[in-house]
């Protein structure tokens, strides 16, 4: 179904978050940065394996999931190969995100090459709620100059190559120059056990990598999301997986579609996590009462993580709009002003919604008492998942 087009955007301003006397809002910024955008895994897939061949000093790798599959022995084969010529190769992965997929063949085999390898919470019975906060940053820093940053993680369903049409649709971006610079100071930092490194900021720079604990703000991606969204003049474009926003943001969000703000959201017709799915089912009727559109995307599972704001502003990187990303996992995204990212984030946007279906508000009402039982149960574990 085509979506109706978006409002054009009327002298968008950047909010400015003060909560609790911590400032969470990147500092206003002037300049243009280069980017490439990436939302298909395979060209992404060819450009890192390419850094990494070409990496002479350093390569700082995290993510989430790192299957043991296809994609998965391409990455092991180049980073041992990298490991081999002398090159620092650390790879942090996490031990939840992996289990099962990287432990028995992979991990051995990169530590035998020479790759420092490390497992972020791996369980222990001594600490077993630390177990339930994971590192879902997915980044890739070759040698401090080029960095990758986004949302896929390595295995095969974010490939056509290996996995067809049926690939999933996700969002990962690439920047050097001073901004890949912050990303290994962030890498680094993380790697020595500083959780809440707070990111080198230039008041001259129009992008900023931003995690979401600091020890200013423990909620800073909340922070941010909460007064880029409750300052929206004319149009707010969310692309997300799994959206269990918290009653702040719901509560945001409907406040601006009755302003009369384009509030627009994409979600996947079919998840990976339908309990994720019942959950986000649950909020839809308060934001369709309020004017704001859903629509759901069909022809694959979508995982990208974007959100522009006034087409002036934007954010895209590892976190969901769901509890589990904003107030318990350790994130990164990237937030910018951009214009030529931004243009670009809100052109896929609206190519997106061509092939997205929209949740009609009056046959939502009348759905009957199974689903919404499913919703119940899917927002009572919101928390967890």
């Amino acid at each position: 179904m085509m979506a109706p087009p978006s409002k054009a955007p009327k002298n968008p301003r950047m909010p400015e978050t003060k909560r609790n006397g911590c400032s969470c809002n990147p500092a206003p910024s002037v300049g243009h940065d280069a980017f490439q955008i990436y939302t298909e895994g395979d060209p992404l897939f060819d450009a890192m394996l390419a850094a990494i061949a070409g990496a002479r000093h350093r390569v700082w790798m995290e993510t989430y999931i790192f299957a043991d599959d296809e994609v998965g022995r391409r990455f092991a084969q180049a980073l041992s190969e990298r490991a081999r010529a002398g090159v620092q190769v650390r790879l942090l992965v996490d031990a939840l995100g992996s289990l099962f997929q990287f432990y028995r063949s992979l991990g051995p085999e990169l530590e035998q090459s020479g790759v420092q390898v490390r497992h972020f919470h791996r369980w222990q019975w001594r600490e077993p709620f630390r177990y339930n906060r994971r590192d879902h940053r997915k980044l890739l820093v070759v040698d401090n100059k080029e960095a990758f940053l986004g949302g896929f993680n390595i295995h095969r369903q974010s490939s056509r190559r290996y996995f067809g049409a049926a690939r999933w649709r996700d969002t990962h971006v690439s920047f050097q120059g001073a901004l890949a610079r912050q990303a290994a100071g962030l890498f680094d930092a993380f790697w020595r056990g500083d959780r809440h490194h707070p990111p080198e900021e230039d008041a001259q720079a129009s992008s900023v990598l931003v995690t979401n604990q600091t020890l200013s703000c423990r909620r800073r991606l909340a922070c941010i999301y909460a007064d880029s969204l409750g300052n929206a003049r004319e149009s707010i474009c969310l692309e997300t997986p799994y959206f269990v926003p918290d009653h702040h943001t719901q509560k945001v969000l409907c406040a601006a579609a009755r302003r009369g703000v384009d509030v627009r959201l994409l979600v996947p017709r079919t998840s990976d996590v339908r309990l994720a799915r019942w959950a986000a089912n649950a909020v839809y009727a308060r934001l369709l009462d309020a004017g704001a559109g859903i629509f759901e995307y069909l022809p694959r599972m979508l995982h990208a993580k974007v959100a522009v704001v006034d087409g002036k502003w934007a954010t895209l990187g590892t976190a969901n709009l769901d509890y589990r990303s904003l107030f318990q996992n350790y994130e990164l995204n990237l937030v910018s002003r951009d214009p030529g990212l931004c243009r670009r984030l809100q052109a896929q946007f609206e190519t997106d919604l061509t092939e997205a279906s929209a949740v009609c508000a009056t046959r939502w009402r009348q759905r009957r008492w199974v689903p919404r039982l499913a919703e119940l149960l899917g927002w009572s574990v919101r928390r967890w998942l």
